[in-house]
């Protein structure tokens, strides 16, 4: 499994969730950078991923939704702060409405996504910041520990299967 650690500290507010993949750094940036690839690993399995509009460019609005096995739907949406191609992206993370419009009473993450290569594998540190620590408490609550995890774990069979 390429979950190597899940960490969160409500002091700081952050989940930190770090994983080792079988791929180089510029294959695991390309997965974010295409929505269609992106789809296919960001949700858990039972919860597939469409995107609507993607742009890795800061300041860009990303908007998608996830779908649930009984088909309701949950949007939400990124807005990109820095892009450091291939090691680093920045984005802030909230949910939203079916109008992908934020929805305010649901806590916003900061997210700092990087990766270094490590002998041609590539280690992810996946960290996201809450404002306040009920916001984090919230998310746990969700299952977001379980639900971010499965997501990750489906990226080495990704890159495997869609490399062949």
């Amino acid at each position: 499994m390429p979950v190597t650690n899940v960490s969160h500290d409500i002091d700081t507010r952050t989940l930190t969730i770090t994983a080792e993949f079988a791929a180089p750094v510029e294959r695991i940036w390309q997965i974010y950078a295409d929505p269609r690839q992106l789809e296919k690993i960001w949700g858990p399995p039972s919860y597939p991923a469409t995107f609507v509009e993607h742009s890795l460019q800061p300041g860009a609005r990303v908007t998608y939704y996830m779908t649930s096995p009984e088909g309701e739907k949950f949007a939400g949406y990124w807005v990109i702060r820095t892009v450091d191609e291939p090691t680093e992206l920045t984005f802030d993370d909230g949910f939203a409405d079916d109008e992908f419009n934020p929805v305010e009473s649901l806590p916003v993450s900061r997210n700092v996504y990087r990766f270094r290569d490590e002998d041609g594998r590539t280690v992810a540190t996946y960290t996201s910041t809450y404002e306040t620590a009920e916001g984090l408490q919230k998310v746990l609550e969700m299952g977001m520990v379980e639900g971010a995890s499965s997501a990750i774990n489906q990226i080495d069979a990704f890159v495997a299967g869609a490399d062949r």
